[in-house]
């Protein structure tokens, strides 16, 4: 039996956890929620498991987002984008793993899903299954993990190592104020999609993951045509099975095509990108160009947006996507010079800044980053706002649910 020494505390409506990576069971006693476990066993990751005590204000939730895309789509750059909104360097664990794959700020958790892993580089290679294959995931972990950090109960995560292929010792991961859980499945599992208060989707199209992917395997790695091709078309049956599937569930969808400006352009340099929004999600009102609700084709070339070829073209109207309404912002093109972004932003609605010109800001504070000139940066950029004043309303109306119930 694990043995940990416990500390109470006088406040009210305060929960207390032990984590440690064995069967949990919980007592209560005096508004103090505790969680302990009755045995201790080696870990299969290897190492020892860890007896810790955390509290946290039982009044308080963790606000968990969830970030759907196949690998090497994205997702790193968007978790960068995002937790910049909210203010702090995204760094992993102090102390901990140098291979972990947490990130955290001053207010975010990030948190990679491939941890979830239940089967190591070997063991998926021996079964014959890839990591997009359910098999190869425990989602039992997933949820209870998640529904903990959620409930404010810190967890005992497992790590998975990317480059020895191992399944590590797990982390401590406390409950953040925003949880944010990247990867291949965030919305795969029922259970996990109703622990979500928002959800995104990052959609690349083929042509533009083929040509992103020769880009970076030809050009950095040597790979050649023939091995990338086969890479692709050796993970395409599980994606289209198990990741794709996805994005129907997703709050918003970010969609990158082949540009419509140029002619057979099979480079992918030039991007048309969609940011698809569904309507009546609660904390989350779409963007609009223009006038709400109305179908729109701008091209805002001319004085004060310099536009080299071949151009930069927006458009904006209602539409329906698996059956759901949702409103569709759509940017072709790049641009030449982001501080001109700002006649653009000008001309959108909705887009839950502090202060007239931050989208053109956060954009310019990262002018390095990949897509920085063109829709996925920008798109990125306003969903990353449009998170931050998810939160802020959750936390408003939780606030208020208190003062209503005493008024009462």
């Amino acid at each position: 039996m694990a043995v940990c020494p416990v500390y109470t505390t006088q406040s009210l409506n305060s929960t207390c956890s032990i984590s440690t990576p064995s069967k949990t069971h919980f007592s209560s006693h005096h508004n103090h929620l505790v969680f302990y476990r009755t045995s201790k066993r080696t870990s299969k990751r290897g190492g020892s498991s860890s007896c810790v005590i955390t509290c946290s204000a039982g009044d308080s939730q963790t606000v968990v987002i969830g970030l759907a895309a196949d690998s090497g789509c994205g997702k790193s750059t968007f978790m960068r984008r995002l937790t910049s909104v909210f203010g702090g360097a995204a760094e992993p664990p102090k102390g901990g793993n140098p291979d972990s794959n947490t990130l955290i700020s001053d207010m975010t958790t990030v948190i990679c899903l491939d941890d979830y892993h239940s089967l190591d580089r070997t063991g998926r290679k021996e079964k014959g299954v890839t990591a997009l294959d359910p098999r190869a995931n425990d989602f039992d972990l997933m949820y209870e993990q998640v529904k903990a950090l959620k409930s404010g109960i810190a967890v005992d995560k497992p790590i998975y190592n990317h480059v020895s292929g191992l399944l590590d010792p797990p982390e401590l991961i406390k409950p953040p104020k925003i949880l944010v859980i990247e990867g291949l499945h965030p919305m795969f599992d029922e259970r996990v999609r109703d622990l979500l208060d928002f959800s995104i989707y990052l959609d690349i199209s083929n042509e533009v993951k083929f040509a992103w992917k020769i880009q970076r395997d030809m050009a950095e790695r040597g790979h050649s045509l023939e091995s990338i091709k086969a890479s692709i078309e050796a993970r395409k049956p599980d994606f289209d099975a198990f990741i794709d599937p996805q994005k129907q569930y997703a709050d918003a969808v970010i969609e990158v095509l082949p540009t419509q400006l140029i002619p057979d352009d099979n480079e992918g340099k030039v991007l048309r990108v969609r940011l698809i929004m569904k309507e009546g999600v609660e904390h989350f009102s779409p963007v609009y160009l223009f006038d709400e609700g109305s179908t729109i084709s701008w091209i805002p070339c001319g004085r004060k947006l310099t536009c080299s070829y071949p151009g930069i073209k927006f458009s904006y109207g209602p539409d329906t996507y698996f059956g759901r309404e949702v409103s569709v912002l759509e940017m072709d093109g790049q641009f030449d010079r982001l501080d001109e972004l700002i006649y653009v932003e000008s001309h959108l609605s909705n887009l839950s800044t502090k202060f007239y010109g931050e989208v053109t800001q956060q954009m310019l504070k990262h002018a390095d980053f990949p897509g920085s000139n063109n829709g996925t940066g920008l798109f990125q950029t306003i969903v990353g706002l449009k998170i931050r004043d998810l939160y802020e309303q959750i936390t408003a109306s939780k606030t208020a649910a208190p003062l209503q119930a005493t008024k009462a």
